[in-house]
């Protein structure tokens, strides 16, 4: 038994331990990029480029003509996984079926992006903006004129955006 004990343990291992191998070997790596060049971004002025499938804020679009591209089919309501967003419809006067209630509670949403590939018009799409914040929890519960309003903003951003994505798709 004591043979294995003493297999284990050798002379080499003895002086590294006892003169810091592994400290010294820190000390390089932090010394190597002392000198290194800085990859610093000041956020606020200069901005990372994002993928064209980020996926923050949530919008609602609309079609050229104006009218909204939900048409109530409750897919995105259904695949959610965090259960996050709640859709009331109602029959219109020519017989399509349109929201009168889109709501997602952003405290709950995780981001998936389920809701915006279930989509069968587009309607309800993932932008890219992540620059926007709560400070009580009923500021982050988006209703439907929110989130048009949110479409209709970033409109150009979200073309572009589901352009840059179509070959992939």
């Amino acid at each position: 038994m004591s043979a294995a004990v003493a297999t284990s343990f050798s002379i080499k291992d003895f002086f590294k331990s006892f003169m810091l191998w592994e400290l010294a070997k820190g000390m390089a790596l932090t010394g190597r990029y002392t000198f290194a060049r800085k990859v610093t971004v000041y956020y606020p002025e200069e901005k990372t480029p994002l993928s064209p499938r980020f996926r923050g804020l949530h919008a609602l679009r609309r079609y050229d003509n104006g009218e909204e591209r939900c048409i109530a089919c409750k897919l995105c309501e259904a695949v959610c996984p965090a259960m996050a967003i709640t859709i009331e419809s109602d029959v219109r006067a020519d017989g399509s079926r349109r929201t009168t209630r889109y709501d997602i509670d952003l405290t709950k949403c995780i981001f998936c992006g389920f809701c915006e590939e279930s989509c069968p018009v587009d309607s309800i799409v993932e932008t890219q903006i992540f620059e926007y914040h709560g400070e009580k929890r009923g500021d982050l519960y988006f209703t439907k004129d929110m989130l048009l309003a949110v479409g209709d903003r970033y409109e150009p951003q979200i073309a572009a955006a589901k352009a840059a994505d179509a070959k992939y798709r």
